[in-house]
């Protein structure tokens, strides 16, 4: 099965949630979770209609994607995966999101390497809402003390929030996880929204195992690895 086939089948899985829900397409992204992936693969992704990629490691990513961009009209590189402080310069250097953000410190970090690009750099908050061997601001108290620190930096902008539901075959865990980030992204918008400083357009939830039911959660951006690469 081509790349090509396997994002039309994504495509009618995302139509058919979006109907269930009552949405548009349009208001979902589709990221292509490429690590692990080789250029020929993700070019064949990029033949195929997808211009916006997910990296899990530093190294990893500017290593593929440094030329690649370059040649290829994209809409961005974003993170995933969880960032260390001292990879942290090299990935503000270089990406275009960072979609891990899950403590303060990581965002002292970013400001201070941010400086130099010609537009601040994109972030979500990571929230923990899945497995306990995962990532992310515990609760929503400290997602609010991170936005608040986050709103007060120069060079970075908040776009939005990031979770993992858990790992498993229990839907309705995986919805409740989803339904987490949407409540702390709406307490986060009426805790700043007077200030007009808060406008979280960005709910990264989604990956293979359970996108459509992202979709009706009111995911907008999916992050989709191995459905995509290899139709699994």
């Amino acid at each position: 099965m081509s790349i090509a086939s396997n994002i039309e089948k994504i495509e009618e899985r995302i139509q058919k949630a979006c109907i269930v829900s009552g949405r548009k397409r349009g208001e979902i992204t589709l990221l292509g979770v490429s690590k692990f992936q080789e250029l020929p693969a993700i070019d064949e992704a990029w033949k195929a209609g997808i211009r916006l990629f997910g990296e899990s490691r530093v190294k990893e990513g500017v290593e593929k994607f440094s030329s690649f961009r370059e040649n290829h009209r994209i809409e961005g590189v974003h993170l995933i995966g969880s960032l260390q402080r001292n990879k942290a310069k090299s990935a503000a250097e270089f990406f275009d999101c960072i979609q891990s953000v899950d403590r303060r410190e990581l965002l002292v970090d970013l400001e201070k390497h941010s400086g130099h690009r010609a537009a601040p750099l994109d972030i979500l908050l990571e929230l923990h809402t899945g497995e306990d061997s995962k990532s992310g601001f515990p609760d929503t108290d400290s997602l609010c003390a991170a936005a608040e620190l986050a709103l007060n930096c120069g060079n970075l902008r908040l776009k939005g929030l990031m979770t993992m539901a858990p790992l498993t075959a229990d839907t309705g865990a995986i919805r409740a996880s989803f339904r987490r980030l949407v409540q702390a992204r709406d307490a986060l918008e009426s805790r700043f929204s007077a200030g007009g400083q808060c406008s979280l357009s960005c709910l990264s939830m989604g990956m293979s195992g359970d996108f459509e039911i992202a979709v009706e959660e009111g995911s907008t951006m999916l992050r989709i690895g191995s459905a995509l690469f290899s139709g699994e």
